[in-house]
């Protein structure tokens, strides 16, 4: 099992980025099991690429496992996802020397956009400082910004 270790912001207001993103690639997902404790089992879409994913645990560090699956399982699953679905467009850029990837959410989210960032361990994740023109709310141990509870309750109040 892989060990996530990731940290998510919520940007407060619309950054103009310019040239520094890369990628746009739309992501479509859902959540066929949800549990109280956190674990999760969800699919995914994105460009070509399909998978399956279960995720465990809470905040900073989670379990993670993932798999590629074919484009008729993931419409077979994606029939079991139906009322906990987002979807958004997914962006790369690099700062502070980290990879950070921007999520632009669509649909009933549409004008939520999401920073966040995989670490290689706790501490580089509490070295990371988050760039000042960044107007943020740290989000990562907050249960209501996962996309799972935004799947199923929508925008935060």
């Amino acid at each position: 099992m892989a060990t996530e270790i990731e940290r998510k912001f919520v940007l407060n207001v619309p950054l103009v980025f310019d040239q520094e993103l890369h990628g746009g690639k739309r992501i479509i997902q859902g959540y066929v099991a949800l549990d109280a404790n956190g674990t999760e089992l969800r699919v995914r879409q994105m460009a070509s690429q399909a998978y399956l994913t279960v995720k465990s645990g809470k905040g900073l560090v989670r379990t993670e496992v993932e798999m590629e699956i074919s484009a008729e399982q993931f419409d077979e699953l994606w029939a079991f996802t139906e009322g906990r679905r987002i979807e958004k467009v997914r962006y790369y850029m690099t700062r502070e020397g980290q990879g950070v990837e921007i999520d632009i959410y669509e649909g009933a989210l549409s004008g939520y956009i999401v920073a966040e960032a995989e670490f290689s361990s706790e501490a580089a994740a509490a070295d990371f400082r988050v760039p000042e023109d960044w107007a943020v709310m740290e989000v990562t141990n907050d249960a209501r910004f996962k996309n799972q509870a935004l799947a199923v309750n929508g925008w935060p109040q």
